[in-house]
């Protein structure tokens, strides 16, 4: 039987759910179980994709073009595996769901309520289908904190569904938080006793409380919480704050949270191969070289706008033996004062992706900066699309070369809507999402640093580098790299002259790992070190 571990949060926010389930699932897979992770969120969008990004963070893109939470990332980061659209589950998809069945009569016209029909719909979601060949544990994390009037029915629909499958096949990490008052200096467990009462209110008795903490708990903190919120005091983890999410796998290990897990689940518990993840975490604690990255964008205020991108450029730090340092760089701020004082000193200059014409200019003067200065620059999505219209502006003279996008009455539109989008009227999940291949040109640097010429990265744009302009931008000395296996999209644009100058139309921060990092970060921190070093 499939195995589930759903993992709630109680008293505030921002716990850390996500790098809790994250973390327990990278111990599990060490020791040799199949893993599957699953994010339900409780808010009434379908997804995430037309959200802004200052306010809900990046939207994360699987592989079959699903606009997924950002805890999905953490997944994948973690366990190492490519999630799909079963993957994250919005109360809206729920009641989307609901609504078109009624409409389409499946109830056979009687009332459609919040129980049987909404939570059956999402007991629907959790079922994994059965395999005997392997034995899978399916991680789900709830979103929002016990309590929240839109997380009921998901906490309802676990009650039934643990009811359903037996408690030893499904059960309930809660994640709390214990403060620290310094008037009194001490740690207090009234918070988690009062969220274990909201859970215990709902009919749901947690099997595994996670405490976040400032301040070691210590062992009558821990028996205090297990008397009064009735687990066993093995059962009580403590997670401290630490230097580096990636840290916290092995110290949840040192809390023993994957061998209370398997006890609870019934399951054996072999001993982990955690050695890649050790020699990553060496690697991010003693760093042999330094360089500082700027990344230059429109959604700075919240950094978490960019968190894949954030977390990919450690990634190339950890591949490179270096600690990196993030210039954070508001483009807006840019068009009013200019390239030479905010990015002075920097080895390396990254735009990532973005929609609309805010600080566009901004992020070009920031591209114009790199080319000119032979500063490593990488730039993704929205990034490649300004390193080709400052080319087109600069180097091959087309003044007014910009995008349709952002100016539609430019005479030359360098960079233009994709033909199977010039009809879409809706904007949400109608972007060109998802995994596609991509052919890189022998010799080229992207070749070199992927080691491969046939590759697959994700995307999520509606336009495009505009054919008309190919052959004027290869004469005045850019390379394009890499197309799409029917020779129909530009996927890559490099400067062979540059000693590190290469964007990508495709979303490549998506797919890199702490202990894989992704070529083209791996290749960018290289770069820039090489730069500092010099």
């Amino acid at each position: 039987m499939v195995k589930y571990v759903f993992v709630s949060g109680g008293v505030v926010s921002g716990l850390g759910k996500g790098i809790t389930a994250a973390s327990l699932g990278r111990l599990l897979k060490a020791r040799g179980y199949k893993v599957t992770m699953q994010k339900f969120d409780p808010y009434i969008n379908v997804d995430p994709g037309t959200m802004n990004p200052t306010q809900h963070g990046e939207v994360f893109v699987t592989d079959d073009g699903t606009e997924t939470d950002l805890d999905l990332g953490h997944y994948e980061r973690f366990i190492d595996e490519s999630l799909n659209r079963n993957s994250n589950v919005t109360s809206g998809k729920i009641y989307w769901s609901v609504l078109n069945k009624e409409r389409h009569g499946d109830y056979g016209g009687g009332t459609v309520q919040v129980i049987p029909h909404i939570t059956n719909e999402i007991k629907s979601r959790f079922y994994r289908p059965e395999n005997p060949d392997e034995d899978r544990i399916a991680i789900i994390e709830i979103g929002g904190t016990a309590g929240d009037i839109e997380s009921t029915p998901f906490f309802e629909a676990i009650r039934q569904f643990q009811f359903d499958v037996g408690h030893e096949n499904a059960i309930m990490i809660h994640v709390t938080l214990v403060p620290y008052l310094k008037a009194s200096q001490e740690l207090k467990t009234k918070p988690t006793q009062m969220s274990v009462r909201e859970l215990m209110r709902m009919g749901i008795r947690p099997d595994i409380l996670v405490c976040r903490t400032d301040y070691p708990l210590g062992q009558h903190i821990k028996d205090k919480i297990a008397l009064f919120c009735n687990v066993p005091v093995s059962h009580v983890i403590e997670n401290l704050d630490c230097g580096s999410l990636y840290e916290v796998p092995l110290m949840m290990e040192d809390e023993h949270l994957a061998d209370v897990v398997c006890e609870s689940l019934k399951l054996d518990c072999p001993k982990p191969d955690l050695c890649d993840w050790k020699a990553m975490v060496d690697a991010l604690n003693h760093p042999e070289h330094s360089a500082e990255i700027a990344i230059c964008g429109k959604y700075t205020e919240l950094h978490d706008a960019y968190l894949s991108v954030v977390e990919a450029l450690k990634h190339g730090g950890f591949a490179n033996r270096a600690d990196v340092k993030i210039r954070w760089i508001d483009t807006e701020v840019v068009e009013r004062e200019g390239t030479e004082k905010l990015l002075e000193g920097v080895d390396g200059i990254l735009v990532p992706g973005g929609f609309g014409n805010r600080g566009t200019e901004g992020m070009i003067a920031c591209v114009k900066y790199a080319r000119e200065n032979r500063i490593p620059y990488l730039g993704i999505c929205l990034g490649m699309q300004m390193a080709v219209i400052e080319f087109s502006r600069h180097v091959l003279g087309y003044d007014d070369a910009n995008s349709s996008e952002l100016a539609p009455e430019t005479m030359h539109p360098v960079i233009d809507l994709l033909p199977e989008q010039k009809d879409v009227e809706n904007i949400g999940g109608t972007l060109r999402l998802g995994a596609y291949p991509c052919v890189l040109e022998e010799g080229s640097l992207a070749e070199e640093l992927y080691g491969t010429r046939e590759i697959s990265e994700r995307h999520r744009h509606r336009y495009e580098f505009n054919n008309d302009y190919r052959e004027p931008l290869r004469k005045a000395g850019m390379r394009l790299s890499g197309l799409s296996p029917d020779n129909r999209i530009v996927e890559m644009v490099e400067i062979p002259e540059h000693p590190f100058f290469i964007g990508t139309q495709a979303h490549p921060e998506l797919k890199s790992r702490p202990n894989k990092a992704h070529p083209l970060f791996r290749g960018l921190v290289k770069a820039a070190v090489a730069h500092h070093e010099k």
